[in-house]
């Protein structure tokens, strides 16, 4: 991990005093490091009022953003998907707030986010979920930009992951590969899916389909220590879900 305060009195302190003074120095450092909790130079720059560090939430926005702004316009498919993965998260009023503003936050570009990826390298499951969003707000609008995929290879690759990993990833989300629900006979398997009747209220619905995504979300259950398996499941399953409300909700004609 990066100590800037720690770099900046080694530095200072051997120009002043050489390999003592740098010691020294970097004790000095070190604890405004951990007085202020800096940890990286974004969060020097936060506290001599640069724009804020982002949370791993917020970073999850801020890349779905920028995906959706590179190609030049972003289009209905690009916020409906981000609005999806609010859902899907199960995000309460203020984190929607700050997923909103971190996801217009990205469309500038302006973040340096090479040592956010780093970070998230750490936590293989949450990389992992964070490129399927990433390939899934890819094709929102039904295709996939160049700009698009060499962000997206270069996110990979920041946290750890190669080119071929990063495009395996891409098969579970591309139009004419993903299972699509749409038979007269799969609307009754996606109303059993959901746990729900041809009758039911659009609310309750909607309070089921989320309720269930809450419970299978693979961003969820990957913090309890789940298997590489147990997640591509929980992928599978919430995409199952996704596409049975779905076609409930254009069937019934509700929002």
């Amino acid at each position: 991990m990066l100590w800037p305060g720690t770099l900046i009195g080694a530095g200072v302190g051997y120009a002043i005093a050489n390999i003592p003074g740098a010691m020294l120095g970097a004790l000095l450092g070190q604890a405004l490091d951990r007085r202020l909790q800096l940890h990286s130079w974004a969060d020097v720059r936060e506290k001599l009022g640069g724009r804020p560090v982002l949370r791993n939430d917020e970073l999850l926005f801020v890349l779905l953003g920028r995906l959706a702004k590179c190609d030049g316009q972003v289009v209905n498919g690009h916020i409906q998907q981000a609005r999806q993965e609010m859902r899907s998260l199960d995000l309460s009023e203020s984190a929607q707030r700050r997923a909103i503003a971190a996801f217009n936050r990205g469309k500038s570009g302006h973040d340096s986010l090479r040592g956010y990826m780093r970070r998230l390298s750490a936590q293989p499951h949450a990389a992992e979920g964070v490129l399927r969003a990433c390939w899934r707000m890819i094709w929102a609008d039904g295709r996939a930009g160049v700009a698009e995929l060499e962000l997206v290879a270069q996110w990979g690759k920041w946290l750890g992951w190669t080119q071929q990993q990063v495009q395996s990833l891409a098969t579970d989300y591309e139009p004419q590969k993903r299972p699509l629900v749409s038979s007269a006979v799969t609307y009754q398997e996606a109303l059993r899916l959901l746990g729900v009747s041809a009758t039911s209220e659009p609310a309750q619905i909607k309070r089921a389909y989320r309720r269930l995504l809450s419970r299978h979300h693979p961003d969820k259950i990957a913090g309890s220590g789940a298997t590489a398996t147990q997640v591509r499941e929980a992928t599978d399953k919430t995409r199952e879900l996704h596409n049975a409300y779905t076609l409930i909700r254009e069937r019934r004609d509700f929002r």
